[in-house]
């Protein structure tokens, strides 16, 4: 008998048959209690593979699936393919995708990849099934650089990809955070005659918004309607989600009425972007309003919205309460995960109880899953917080132990901790750790090959090429090999040690991390060149401070306000202050929707001394705008001070009070200093009961120059006297070796009654 006809037994296919149509007709019955997969013939197994193209029901494709994986048949299944061949059987494209899909189904990516690569073995090209079978797989483990070359390999291959094969592509060029690649994917899609999808708008919307460009989702959700696509509450859910997650909570609040106006209300997974997006925006009564309507609507929360409750309680410093209900859930029966830990964690050691948040991390230390590598950087970042560095070093040294790999806000939360240590060294060395990762760098490695793979472009060609030649298992090798070589630096990281060394005045280590970041294919922020602006100024280089200023716009990187905060403080105390204001004027000139005429008019104000002017000027427009911002006034007034120029900083905080706004701690010391040195001790005595009406508790220096000031001028004494009496009403503790000077003179006033006004402990 003949390898087919063996294969045909009509005994076999009826007995099987009976079997297949049986799970098919019980399998909606029974879904609590489903049935295993039936144990079928091998013979059988392969009979229907050989047969897949002419079947159009998917019980006996998945039936037949799962029985040879449940066997381990694979590899018999592969030989038994490879001795049909011999025998004349014409083997094809789907039986062979039937290979390719079991292996993937067991996890075993490298067998499928080996399988579709030896398919012109067997004499069968691959059809665009199993190009998407294949692609499923490969894009799941994020490989979208190989995915790419299977796709171009499909195209050269003259294989019409379907709609699948884009919608796959599409979602995952989207994860990967490509959106332009999805949208050009989207486009072929459209020149080959395939229609997208309710499905493929969607996924691209979700990208947009995980690319934080929800304006552009908001657009396409629109063009959906337009082009009569039914947005079903998918859709809805993910710009929902998008909105909240970018603070646009308005916008969430309208889709969610616009839902609600068509009948149709939120589930809970809309719920828990809403509120979740209300505590972010520290906006808790609405998050809390919104919890309590969802509860009297009959939801129940799930482990993901107590863990946002239990969060946002924890921001909101209400720990206690947070506890209570983290006891609730448990109550109710569900099992609490390491976001759910990792908020009480947190939360205590916001509070400052470090203990108790150790304490926890104990008590769950035992249990797997329940610790993670976030629950490690929380305590690392809390220890380094409280200077207590080694046992952060401690702790970091542990996690691989445990099972948790640091990421690179690990590394940079102990980097962090090691430079304001003064520990620049064990910070460097552990930012080389970070950078090699569990591997030399996997281009340093290449680069050294014939093929001079030095780029991700040229790793591309690379790539495609061994596809091509079928030699895709190693393809995927050698993409896995880049996946594993460690933790890479971020720009956070580079921003650490380059603050640290323009602290510690080494600008020549700066820049070279600064040219160093670049040639790694990170793009300096405004963070960088904020930092470095701060560093050349400490080292009095401000023309190379303005250069990279220069750098800095000519690179298209628009300036912060921390830039323009580092340059105007450095100005002050150069005593440029109308330069400073003309470069906070500038600044407010690159802001959206300001008026230039108004801006130039407030600069022209400045410059003819007209400060009060130009000052209230400046808080209309940013009151105008909803922008206010405290620092640039208290940097301009402090400038003033330190350039001699009290009254015209007097006239800042005369202004700034009239509009009700509180100035700063620093401001008041310096004005009080600066009043002191012009012997306009009324003016002086009038600012050091302003900080103590706000609860301001100024420094044993300013109080003692202020005091003694006081007690040497004749008609001023009296203030000495009533302000020492309110200054112990309020808690002050009067170190009486610090104010010496004051004593002997109030002892010459009043005979053995100032003395006792003085506290004889070390205590300020």
């Amino acid at each position: 008998m003949s390898l087919r006809k063996a294969f045909e037994l009509p005994r076999v296919f009826r007995r099987a048959h009976r079997t297949l149509s049986t799970t098919a007709s019980t399998s909606d019955e029974r879904v609590s209690d489903p049935i295993p997969p039936p144990q079928l013939d091998l013979r059988f197994c392969i009979w229907v593979a050989l047969k897949f193209e002419t079947l159009r029901i998917p019980e006996p494709y998945n039936t037949v699936t799962e029985s040879l994986c449940t066997a381990n048949w694979l590899s018999l299944y592969w030989e038994a393919l490879q001795l049909l061949k011999k025998s004349g059987v014409v083997i094809t494209s789907e039986s062979v995708r039937f290979l390719i899909r079991g292996y993937c189904k067991m996890g075993l990516i490298h067998e499928a990849l080996e399988a579709f690569g030896r398919m012109r073995e067997l004499d069968c090209e691959p059809d665009a099934h199993a190009y998407n079978t294949l692609l499923r797989a490969v894009l799941s483990r994020g490989i979208f650089l190989l995915a790419r070359a299977l796709y171009n390999m499909m195209l050269k291959s003259n294989c019409l990809p379907t709609d699948y094969t884009y919608n796959l592509l599409i979602d995952g060029y989207c994860k990967d955070g490509n959106i332009k690649s999805a949208l050009d994917m989207l486009h072929e899609m459209e020149l080959n005659n395939l229609s997208p999808t309710a499905v493929t708008f969607t996924t691209i919307i979700s990208g947009l918004c995980r690319g934080k460009n929800v304006d552009e989702a908001h657009k396409l959700f629109n063009t959906m309607k337009e082009r009569g696509f039914q947005r079903d509450l998918a859709t809805f859910n993910v710009l929902l989600n998008g909105f909240c997650k970018q603070g646009k909570l308005e916008e969430a609040v309208s889709l969610l009425r616009l839902l609600e106006r068509d009948g149709r209300g939120i589930r809970l997974s809309g719920y828990s972007s809403l509120i979740d997006g209300f505590f972010k925006a520290r906006r808790y009564n609405e998050a809390h309003s919104l919890y309590g309507r969802m509860i009297k609507g009959g939801i129940l929360p799930d482990v993901i919205l107590y863990a946002i409750m239990l969060r946002g309680l924890s921001n909101e410093g209400r720990v206690g309460e947070a506890v209570k209900m983290f006891a609730e859930m448990i109550q109710r029966g569900l099992l609490p995960d390491a976001h759910c830990y990792n908020a009480i964690i947190k939360g205590f050691c916001d509070i400052g109880q470090l203990d108790h948040a150790r304490s926890l991390h104990v008590e769950i230390s035992g249990h797997d899953g329940l610790h993670d590598t976030c629950t490690h950087t929380i305590l690392i970042c809390e220890m380094c917080k409280k200077g207590m560095v080694r046992e952060a070093q401690e702790m970091f040294n542990q996690m691989e132990k445990l099972g948790c790999f640091p990421s690179a806000v690990t590394f940079n939360a102990l980097i962090n901790g090691l430079c304001k240590a003064g520990k620049l060294d064990e910070a460097h060395l552990l930012f080389y750790k970070m950078e090699i990762g569990k591997s030399p760098s996997l281009f340093f490695r290449l680069a050294q090959g014939s093929d001079h793979v030095s780029d991700s472009v040229s790793l591309q060609k690379k790539v495609e090429h061994m596809c091509e030649a079928g030699q895709t298992l190693n393809a995927y090798k050698l993409l896995t090999q880049l996946a594993d070589s460690g933790v890479v630096p971020d720009i956070k990281t580079y921003n650490i040690l380059i603050n640290s060394f323009c602290k510690a005045g080494n600008m020549n280590g700066a820049f070279k991390l600064f040219k160093d970041l670049q040639l790694k294919g990170l793009s300096p922020d405004s963070v960088t060149y904020g930092t470095l602006i701060d560093g050349l100024y400490r080292v009095e280089r401000e023309e190379d401070a303005f250069k990279i200023r220069d750098h800095m716009l000519k690179h298209v990187c628009e300036p912060s306000f921390a830039v323009y905060k580092a340059l105007m403080t450095w100005l002050c105390r150069g005593k440029k202050i109308s330069l400073a204001f003309s470069l906070y004027l500038e600044y407010l000139k690159s802001l959206p929707g300001r008026d230039n005429d108004s801006i130039n008019a407030l600069e022209e104000y400045f410059m003819k001394g007209e400060v009060e002017r130009a000052i209230r000027g400046l808080l209309e427009l940013d009151f105008r705008f909803r922008d206010f911002n405290l620092a640039p006034y208290s940097i301009l007034l402090i400038g003033f001070c330190q350039a001699k120029k009290v009254d015209e900083a007097l006239i800042i905080f005369s202004v700034l009070d009239e509009f009700n706004i509180n100035i700063n701690p620093t401001s008041c010391v310096h004005l009080i200093s600066g009043l002191c040195a012009k012997r306009n001790l009324y003016d002086a005595v009038v600012i050091f009961l302003y900080s103590l009406d706000k609860g301001f508790e100024l420094g044993p220096k300013i109080c003692k120059e202020l005091l003694e000031c006081l007690l040497v001028s004749q008609d001023k004494r009296k203030y000495a006297i009533d302000l020492i009496g309110r200054m112990k009403s309020r808690g002050y503790r009067l170190h009486k070796y610090q104010y010496r000077q004051t004593i002997s003179l109030l002892q010459q006033l009043q005979e053995g009654k100032a003395v006792k006004l003085f506290s004889e402990d070390n205590t300020d």
